[in-house]
């Protein structure tokens, strides 16, 4: 049997991880990937899903499908990040269990893990304190997509793992101010200042916490060595081991934008978590590790934004 042939759902493949996994897998040869869109399937419904795998019968699932958003989009909209992310994700692992599909890719987030869990994050520390209150509804739902993959795991022992990622950005990230994570967020606000001559741009929060990054396509090729390998424990953090500062990060994007204009951070606006960097030793002690340095990745999205910018639309919550 030729592997790359094997049938391969990708849910969320129109997002910006699940869209990179389908490049890279295009990439390196495999040819029988299903996507469907949310307006072809409707992921929150259990039957709907249920009736999709019937019909498909795909040997591998890679769960790339969730809602996503930033610490406002979080504070502003609780009740969605938690009960849609766990219909999604509870559809999919559910579904794919009954279905007798032996082989799920749970992909996560480095949210799990608890607020002033030590540094850096390991994998044990999963559900020893307290969450980061901006965050803990996706959060939560997270942790019970990772727990409903082990219970499988553990239960069934078919091959259902969990991988975290860090911070991701890259191509087909979400700009749009209101809802878009930190760096993406970033990237616009210094665009848009060096268009509208080098205005000031204001930022949240001190600068002072720390955080990690990794490229979207790093992650893909990550998901590519999980489903090309059988990983021995049921979580995995994904990441580079390596932080910066916020203000560092402020920096090199002014930089990579030509932005001239002054930075003035906010303070009455939340931080979030002090500090958030992910011991990535278990994965790179089972060969992989990633490869794209920050500055290079940030050039490659920012060049990506200046190419798609017209076609990027702004994301309503609710």
């Amino acid at each position: 049997m030729n592997p790359k042939k094997t049938k391969i759902y990708i849910a969320g493949h129109g997002g910006m991880v699940g869209s990179a996994v389908w490049r890279i897998l295009v990439a390196k040869g495999y040819s029988n990937l299903i996507g469907k869109t949310s307006k072809e399937l409707d992921l929150t419904k259990q039957q709907a899903v249920l009736d999709f795998y019937n019909k498909e019968q795909p040997e591998v699932v890679i769960d790339a499908a969730a809602k996503v958003g930033g610490i406002l989009a979080n504070k502003d909209f609780p009740y969605p990040f938690l009960m849609e992310n766990m219909q999604i994700q509870n559809n999919l692992i559910d579904g794919a269990h009954k279905a007798g599909i032996e082989k799920f890719i749970f992909l996560g987030s480095s949210c799990i893990y608890p607020k002033f869990a030590p540094q850096p994050l390991k994998e044990e520390y999963l559900l020893t304190d307290s969450l980061e209150p901006t965050n803990e509804w996706y959060a939560i739902a997270k942790i019970t997509g990772v727990k409903a993959c082990q219970a499988i795991r553990k239960q069934y022992n078919k091959e259902y793992v969990s991988l975290m990622p860090t911070n991701l950005y890259g191509s087909f990230d979400n700009f749009d101010l209101q809802s878009s994570h930190v760096l993406p967020a970033m990237l616009r606000k210094f665009h848009e200042a060096k268009i509208n001559n080098h205005a000031d741009v204001t930022l949240w929060g001190s600068g002072t916490p720390m955080r990690e990054f990794l490229f979207v396509d790093d992650m893909a090729e990550a998901v590519v060595y999980a489903l090309e390998n059988n990983l021995p424990e049921y979580l995995y953090n994904i990441g580079t081991g390596k932080d910066i500062t916020i203000k560092e990060l402020a920096e090199t994007i002014k930089k990579i934008t030509g932005h001239q204009g002054n930075i003035l951070w906010d303070a009455s606006k939340p931080d979030g978590t002090p500090r958030k960097l992910m011991d990535v030793s278990k994965m790179k002690e089972l060969g992989w590790q990633y490869t794209t340095e920050l500055e290079e990745g940030i050039e490659q999205t920012y060049a990506w934004f200046l190419e798609n910018i017209d076609g990027i639309k702004e994301v309503k919550l609710g």
